[in-house]
């Protein structure tokens, strides 16, 4: 192992007991020894002068490979040392400098006109639907659960989503409601099961259109839900209530202004839109090069620094943000666990490469939920301050009309799911 490597391990670990084998058989200890000991090992030069100079992308990429591999311990593990503190102070110059150099070119990855953004879409959202059922609850709920209590289970915690999301709307009868980035479905069926009211959702992914659209006509609700192939910048209806959730990520920070002044066009004067998306605490970043390239090509994770600004320049008001602070980390740790126990199944449908890349992304994320200030916000916006109740009470209360309702609903999905 270089003299460099063993700078960057010895300046990113200060906690825990990792132990690394180098390509030559030698192995270096690192951390304070605190904790149950992690043992990595490296099986080629080259990968360690790549993972050297790249981490980011390149200790990924080795992991796939089969380059990188975790002999004691877990691969959440190892990420769990190196990525504790996300301090620069931790960090060798040159990942710094990296990291930079991204940043100041960010918006040229992040260019998402109509046309890429559906291909960006279609990289993750329109593989095998089989492998999603492996990790996903029986809704097929692919973002932030909100759980109630630590005991919840997903199914329960995802639900509990929907219901807060619900809540936060103030949805009355016969309102027109737009789901932007609407998946496989399961908010815009909730909202119509739940409501009587009319729901259009809209997605990029040809997958997720098929059976969002087949789910509702198994349902009775294609008379009341109406799931199209479309971007949200071609609609040109009015709608009462406006919902987005996991979809702003992939909108790209050079694309806000266009977001929010087409919901602007898109709201009724008294409509009220709730936006949910994952955020970061600290100031604007760029995204992780390893999962542009293998995961979200095209997305972005902002601060609310980069968003509120935006939205006030749209002349739209702000009424009301929540942070979900842990919540996805255990949202990621449950889609962990499940695929893992699911890994032979994914194994079939792709093969071994593919299997550790999802595992690369399920740990990464979570970790970075965990340890690396990424968080989820949810944002209430309208075009006028009264279309809201003066205080919050309204939520719980909404909640609480919705929730005996609910308590069918879980056993509902799971038979569905089987």
């Amino acid at each position: 192992m270089s003299s460099l490597l063993r700078y960057a391990f010895a300046k990113v670990v200060k906690e825990g007991d990792l132990h690394v084998t180098d390509h030559a058989g030698k192995t270096h200890v690192f951390g304070d020894g605190t904790g149950e000991p992690v043992h990595v090992r490296f099986t080629d030069s080259a990968t360690e002068w790549a993972v050297l100079l790249n981490p980011e992308l390149k200790l990924g990429e080795a992991f796939m490979d089969g380059t990188f591999v975790v002999e004691q311990g877990t691969l959440y593990d190892f990420l769990d040392i190196v990525l504790r503190h996300d301090d620069p102070a931790h960090m060798p110059w040159w990942v710094l400098a990296e990291r930079a150099y991204r940043y100041l070119t960010r918006r040229i990855r992040q260019f998402n006109p109509v046309g890429r953004a559906k291909d960006n879409v279609a990289h993750h959202y329109d593989l095998d639907g089989t492998l999603y059922d492996l990790f996903l609850d029986g809704d097929r709920q692919y973002s932030c659960a909100y759980f109630e209590s630590p005991t919840d289970t997903l199914e329960q915690a995802q639900l509990a989503k929907k219901r807060h999301l619900a809540a936060k709307m103030q949805i009355e009868n016969g309102h027109k409601i737009l789901d932007i980035g609407s998946g496989w479905g399961g908010l815009g069926l909730y909202l119509a099961e739940t409501h009587p009211v009319s729901v259009t959702g809209v997605t990029l992914s040809e997958e997720q259109h098929t059976l969002s659209r087949s789910r509702a006509e198994k349902m009775a609700l294609s008379d009341r839900v109406d799931f199209r192939l479309q971007d949200y910048r071609n609609l040109g209806e009015k709608f009462d209530r406006i919902v987005s959730v996991g979809m702003f990520e992939h909108v790209g920070v050079g694309h806000y202004r266009e977001f929010f002044h087409k919901v602007k066009d898109l709201l009724t004067d008294d409509g009220i839109m709730v936006l949910h998306s994952i955020g970061r605490f600290g100031p604007p970043g760029e995204t992780n090069s390893w999962i542009q390239k293998y995961i979200f090509p095209g997305g972005y994770i902002p601060s609310l620094s980069e968003v509120t600004p935006v939205i006030e320049n749209a002349g739209l008001f702000i009424t009301d943000i929540e942070i979900l602070r842990l919540h996805y980390a255990e949202t990621l740790r449950e889609w962990r666990v499940r695929f893992m126990a699911n890994r032979d199944k994914a194994a079939a449908l792709y093969d071994e490469r593919f299997c550790r890349m999802w595992e690369f992304y399920l740990a990464g994320s979570e970790i970075s939920f965990r340890n690396q200030g990424m968080m989820n916000f949810q944002i209430q916006i309208t075009k006028n301050l009264e279309a809201v109740p003066l205080t919050r009470g309204y939520i719980g209360e909404a909640e609480e009309a919705l929730r005996t309702r609910d308590s069918d609903l879980i056993p509902r999905q799971e038979a569905a799911a089987e």
